[in-house]
């Protein structure tokens, strides 16, 4: 049997993504949906070869195949456009007033988004001076349950979908002030929604505790949370006024109005 070649292996991976990409490039040219023979010719790849490839990008749904042999740029693409465009923007609007922030209150100040059942730390800003190991590293992951901003985002899912989140998770815990019985989850988030805020108090990891704020963008939807994380003994209650004016500058960046209601 012959000895499978790495090298070759890869040249052949690489080739079918340039494939894949000459593809959705030739699709993106159109305006309705396009023949295989028009792509074949567009990406002058054999229509065998155009249609199995077309093929894997239809069960990936990056393609769409609107009728028997016609094909157009699929639903995921706009899924995975708008992801990185809510990140780009958001991380952007951010910055200057994530470093005022800390600047004011010398703690580690978070910039995080949901994605599926955890967040998803996109930026930060913090110094050594704050007298906290920064444990979790820009793009490091944490449990929805277990976060102050991961209950932002909790706080807004209909009743159905929190018991959904906790079957799925089972509610696992990190340490003993984890919550981890739904009733106590249900009755913190609706804690949530009435204060505006949200707290992890050492549930994630002990000795830190943190207080986070919502920002959204100018269709009004939750797109981050805004989090001041400290040692336990540092947090300071003054801080939510401080957050939640921060968290509503960064959305007013966004194109969100801020009503009365946001900015009590």
């Amino acid at each position: 049997m012959k000895k499978e070649n790495p090298d070759e292996t890869a040249v052949i991976s690489i080739q079918v993504i340039e494939r894949m990409i000459s593809l959705l490039d030739a699709l993106a040219m159109y305006p309705d949906p396009v023949s295989l023979k028009e792509l074949s010719a567009a990406t002058k790849l054999h229509p065998s070869t155009a249609h199995r490839i077309l093929n894997d990008l239809v069960v990936k749904r990056f393609v769409d195949r609107s009728e028997p042999g016609s094909y157009r740029l699929g639903m995921r693409l706009l899924e995975l456009g708008n992801i990185v465009k809510s990140r780009l923007s958001v991380r952007e609007a951010a910055l200057d007033f994530m470093r005022a922030l800390h600047r004011k209150t010398h703690q580690t100040i978070n910039l995080s988004v949901r994605q599926s059942d955890e967040i998803v730390y996109i930026d930060r800003s913090f110094s050594e001076r704050s007298g906290m190991q920064v444990v979790r590293a820009i793009g490091g992951r944490a449990p929805l349950h277990l976060t102050s901003t991961g209950k932002l985002f909790l706080s807004i899912d209909d009743p159905k979908a929190v018991r959904a989140y906790a079957t799925r998770t089972g509610l696992a815990g990190h340490n003993k002030n984890s919550i981890t019985d739904l009733s106590k989850l249900e009755r913190e988030l609706s804690m949530v929604r009435a204060l505006g805020y949200a707290r992890d108090n050492e549930e994630l990891e002990l000795g830190v505790r943190c207080m986070a704020a919502g920002i959204r963008d100018d269709s009004g939807k939750l797109v981050a949370g805004l989090s001041i994380s400290a040692p336990a003994d540092r947090l300071q209650e003054e801080w939510v006024e401080d957050l939640i004016g921060t968290a509503n500058q960064i959305s007013s960046a966004l194109g969100y109005v801020i009503s009365q209601q946001d900015s009590a």
